[in-house]
C-alpha cells in the first residue's frame, strides 16, 4: 500500500477545481488506456459543487460516452427523493450530458435495502465479467468523510459492514436520516485504481485527522479502512479541513 497523496488547497472553490481537473485526467487516461472510465460518485455538497464544474467548464474535456457511472452508496429512497445520491447527481452532472441509459447504474433505493443490495451487485457482476472472490476495479471511486469519521455508507461501529471481505455490497440501517442505505464494502473501494476523498471546511478537521494521522480503529474511524491495494489513495483539502493535520 503506497502513502496518501495529500493535497492542500486554499479554499473551498479550489478544492472543487482541482478534484474536477482530477477527474479529468484520470477519465483521459483510462479511455486512452481501457476504452473506458468507471467512477463511482458520492453523495454530498462538495461533490454537488465538483459535478456542477464537470458539467460546465470541464464538460468538453472529458469523453462522456465512455464514460461509466455507478454509485459507491444510497439511501434507500425513491429516485427523485432530495435525499437520494442519484438526484443529486442527476440534477448536477447528469441532466446535463448526453448519456446512452446503459451508462447509469444507480442504485435502486426504492427497493428494499437487501434486495437493492443484491441486484446492484449482481449488476456489478455482470458488467466487469467477475468470478466468484473477484472485485471489480474502478477508474475512481470518490469519497467524503463524515463528521464521524464515516465514508461510504460505513459508519463507526457496524462491524459486519466495515469487515465484509467477501460481499461487493451490503444493506445497513445507520445512524443518519435516512436509516437504511445501500453501500460498497470496503473491498470494492480497495480494489479500485484511485480512490479519492475531497473534505472541505474547519468542521471537517477532527474526522480528517482522525482518519489519516489518528491511531487505527476502523470500527472508529471507518474511512480508515480505504487503504486502496493496487491503487492511490488519493486526499483534497482545503487549508481549513487540513488544519490539524500534524507537519501541515
Amino acid at each position: 500500500m503506497s502513502e496518501p497523496k495529500i493535497t492542500i488547497l486554499d479554499d473551498p472553490q479550489s478544492v472543487y477545481v482541482h478534484a474536477a481537473e482530477e477527474i479529468t485526467h484520470f477519465s483521459g487516461e483510462d479511455i486512452c488506456t481501457h476504452a473506458e472510465f468507471t467512477i463511482a460518485l458520492s453523495g454530498g455538497s462538495t461533490p454537488a459543487a465538483i459535478y456542477e464544474l464537470l458539467a460546465t467548464r470541464f464538460r468538453l474535456s472529458v469523453d462522456w460516452k465512455e464514460v461509466q457511472f455507478w454509485w459507491g452508496d444510497e439511501r434507500c429512497v425513491p429516485p427523485d427523493d432530495q435525499h437520494s445520491n442519484y438526484a443529486m447527481a442527476n440534477r448536477t452532472l447528469l441532466s446535463h450530458l448526453e448519456l446512452r441509459p446503459e451508462q447509469v447504474h444507480r442504485m435502486r433505493g426504492e427497493q428494499a435495502p437487501a434486495q437493492a443490495a443484491r441486484a446492484y451487485e449482481q449488476e456489478l457482476r455482470s458488467a466487469f465479467s467477475l468470478a466468484d472472490g473477484e472485485f471489480p476495479r474502478f477508474g475512481l471511486v470518490m469519497l467524503g468523510v463524515g463528521d464521524n469519521r464515516h465514508t461510504l455508507s460505513l459508519f463507526p461501529g457496524h462491524k459486519a459492514a466495515i469487515e465484509e471481505t467477501q460481499r461487493l455490497v451490503v444493506a445497513d440501517e445507520v445512524e443518519a436520516t435516512p436509516r437504511p442505505r445501500v453501500t460498497f464494502t470496503p473491498p470494492v473501494a480497495n480494489h479500485a485504481q484511485r480512490a479519492m476523498f475531497v473534505a472541505t471546511g474547519k468542521a471537517k478537521a477532527e474526522a480528517v485527522r482522525d482518519v489519516i494521522a489518528g491511531p487505527r480503529d476502523p470500527l472508529k474511524f471507518p474511512a480508515q479502512i480505504i487503504q486502496p491495494s493496487d491503487g492511490e489513495l488519493i486526499w483534497v483539502l482545503d487549508k481549513a479541513a487540513a488544519s490539524l493535520l500534524p507537519n501541515r
